[in-house]
């Protein structure tokens, strides 16, 4: 008996079964070849900080990365491409090289790096699906990768900042959008009747770009005018995702969430007022202190006729003028 197969991903939204590049690449071969993958979002728990996704689990085994998890399900005779001749074969293995090449870069400048759409929708949504208190590391964690990994593909010498390379960034995309495009043309799929490995990257890269609700991006924009991609991705979203739509967090885990944001306010709260007391317990001893040595300095400086409160022993008048301060 074959083993059961987990696929840990990210989980869905904005009309998606995930908003994950990667995970969706692997989500949509899974239908497309008819495997059998039971879906494990790690939405909420410390895997997402812990994990490494997409990942597959089937007995012993543990793959990672869409190339490599496509290729242990076409081991087990889940293969999407095995219509394909050997050059729509070799023209898959070059479109997908472009995607990452060409594509992926502006994609995680979208999402990751510019800072109007990483402060109101990406750094929120990955802060909302991890718990307390990993959603404050999540999402710098993953903004921190994008930006390393664009500059280390894009930021050739002598271009060190990502400011130099933005408009590289975006040209490629926009010039490898037009091809998929045009190579698309008025099919459904990029080889014949059925989709394949191509249709699974093309979707994994374009939808999540054509779906989010992305607060400043030209390049969406640019993407909303190919209407044959549009098209491509709500076809295979009617086709093959219409019964999974993303399921929203159980009530337990809305309770978890509400509660360890009251816990998080009331921390920065009692944060905020042990601050103000040990500062105002310095101010008061401060004071205390001070307000001590006055009053020492006080009675030093006082004139004979101001007696003190409480009976001194008396003192000699060469022992009173060494006292006295000059």
């Amino acid at each position: 008996m074959a083993a059961a197969m987990e696929l840990r991903c990210w989980g869905g939204d904005w009309g998606l079964p995930s908003v994950h590049t990667e995970s969706l690449i692997v989500l949509a071969y899974a239908k497309f070849s008819g495997a059998k993958v039971t879906v494990s979002p790690i939405d909420w728990t410390w895997k997402t900080l812990t994990a490494t996704v997409p990942e597959l689990l089937c007995g012993d085994s543990a793959v990672q990365e869409p190339a490599q998890i496509l290729n242990f399900l076409r081991k087990r005779r889940c293969n999407a491409d095995y219509e394909l001749t050997a050059r729509q074969g070799a023209d898959t293995m070059a479109y997908i090289a472009l995607l990452e090449e060409k594509l992926l870069p502006a994609l995680l400048h979208t999402f990751w790096v510019d800072a109007e759409n990483y402060a109101n929708l990406t750094r929120p949504w990955f802060a909302s699906r991890s718990p307390f208190p990993l959603n404050f590391l999540v999402p710098s964690r993953h903004a921190n990768t994008a930006l390393s990994r664009i500059l280390l593909t894009k930021g050739e010498a002598p271009l060190h900042r990502i400011t130099e390379v933005e408009g590289k960034i975006y040209s490629d995309a926009k010039e490898c959008l037009n091809l998929l495009s045009y190579r698309l043309g008025t099919a459904n799929y990029f080889f014949g009747n059925s989709p394949t490995s191509l249709d699974a990257f093309v979707f994994g890269f374009v939808a999540p770009l054509y779906k989010a609700s992305l607060p400043s991006s030209p390049l969406q924009s640019h993407l909303r005018q190919l209407d044959n991609l549009t098209s491509f991705c709500d076809n295979i979203l009617a086709v093959y995702f219409s019964s999974d739509q993303p399921c929203p967090p159980p009530p337990v885990q809305e309770r978890m969430d509400a509660n360890l944001q009251k816990l998080t306010q009331l921390v920065n709260k009692e944060s905020n007022m042990i601050e103000k007391v040990l500062l105002l317990s310095f101010y008061r001893l401060f004071a205390w202190v001070h307000g001590c040595i006055w009053q020492m300095d006080d009675n030093l400086r006082s004139s004979p006729q101001h007696k003190p409160h409480r009976p001194e022993p008396k003192h000699s008048l060469a022992s009173e003028k060494s006292s006295t301060p000059a």
